[in-house]
C-alpha cells in the first residue's frame, strides 16, 4: 500500500499556535517537505521533533514532487509544510498535492493557522461569504478590477509594496471603502486596524515600523452591482444620445442609463463619428 501525504499547517509567527496533532504528523512522518528547511528546523527544534526533511519551493517543486511521490508508493508517509500557515495557500504544495490525487495517494489535511482566516476573522466584516485574492500583480493595474465584489476581499502583501498597494486601492474604490490592515499577525508587534481607505496611507506612515513585516489586507464589501443592460440594448441607447451630444457625453449618459462600461461605449462612440 502507499504511504499518506499529511498536508500540515504551522504557525504563522507564534510557534505555541502549533497543534498537538500536527505535532504528532511531523514526528511521525518518514519525510518531511519544507518551503524552507531552515524555517521549519525553527519549530522542530522548539518540539524535539527530528524529521527528515527536504526543500519544496517555487524553483523545484517539479523535481522534488517526483521524488516525493516515490517515496508515497513506496508505503513512506509524507508531511508537507510552508514557512508559514496553510501550504498550497499563495505556497508551493499543490502540485504535489494534485500529482498525489491522480495516483490514488491518501491526502490528509491537518488544519491549522492561516493567515488569511485570521486576519478575515479579526476584521469583523459580517458576511457569509469571501474572495481570496492572494498576492496581486505589481502594480495591480486592472487586476483591481476583480475585486469590485459586494462581499470581503482579502489580500496578502509585502512590506516593500504596501503603501503601493494602499494607494492602488484608494484610487480605485474611493475613499469611503473600508478596509482591515493586519500586520505581523500573531508575532510580537502584531498590529490590526480597520479604517476608512482614505485614512490608509496616512496610518502606514504615522510609524516608520509600519511599512515592515508581512502584510494581510482585508477590504470591505463593495456595493451590490446592478446588472448591466445587454450590450445591443446600450448601442441603442449611444445610438440616440449620439444624434445631439457629443461622443464623450454620449457614452457618459448611456452608461449611466445601461450600466454598460463607459470606456467601452466611449470608444463605440468614436467608432461611430469615424464611420460619419
Amino acid at each position: 500500500m502507499s504511504g499518506t501525504l499529511y498536508i500540515v499547517a504551522t504557525p504563522i509567527g507564534n510557534l505555541a499556535d502549533a497543534s498537538p496533532r500536527a505535532l504528532e504528523v511531523l514526528a511521525a512522518a518518514d519525510l518531511v517537505a519544507c518551503e524552507d528547511t531552515r524555517t521549519s528546523r525553527t519549530l522542530f527544534a522548539r518540539h524535539g521533533i527530528r524529521a527528515r526533511t527536504v526543500a519544496l519551493h517555487a524553483h523545484n517543486e517539479r523535481a522534488v514532487a517526483a521524488r516525493l511521490l516515490a517515496a508515497l508508493r513506496s508505503g513512506k508517509n509524507v508531511a508537507l509544510v510552508c514557512d508559514a500557515g496553510t501550504p498550497a495557500v499563495s505556497d508551493p504544495g499543490a502540485l504535489v498535492v494534485a500529482a498525489a490525487h491522480r495516483e490514488g495517494v491518501r491526502v490528509i489535511p491537518i488544519p491549522g493557522p492561516s493567515a488569511a482566516t485570521a486576519a478575515y476573522s479579526a476584521a469583523g466584516f459580517p458576511h457569509g461569504r469571501f474572495l481570496f485574492a492572494g498576492f496581486l500583480p505589481s502594480p495591480p493595474g486592472k487586476a483591481l478590477d476583480a475585486l469590485d465584489v459586494p462581499y470581503p476581499v482579502i489580500v496578502f502583501e509585502a512590506p516593500h509594496r504596501i503603501a503601493a498597494t494602499l494607494e492602488a486601492l484608494l484610487a480605485r474604490f474611493g475613499p469611503e471603502r473600508e478596509i482591515a490592515i493586519a500586520r505581523e499577525l500573531t508575532k510580537k508587534f502584531e498590529e490590526i486596524a480597520r479604517m476608512r481607505l482614505a485614512d490608509a496611507p496616512a496610518w502606514l506612515a504615522a510609524r516608520p515600523e509600519r511599512s515592515q513585516g508581512e502584510f494581510v489586507l482585508v477590504l470591505g464589501p463593495g456595493t451590490e452591482q446592478k446588472p448591466a443592460v445587454p450590450v445591443p440594448a446600450s448601442e441603442t441607447v449611444l445610438a440616440l444620445l449620439l444624434e445631439s451630444l457629443a461622443p464623450a457625453e454620449a457614452a457618459r449618459l448611456a452608461a449611466r442609463i445601461t450600466g454598460a462600461p463607459r470606456n467601452v461605449l466611449y470608444r463605440a462612440a468614436l467608432a461611430r463619428a469615424r464611420k460619419k
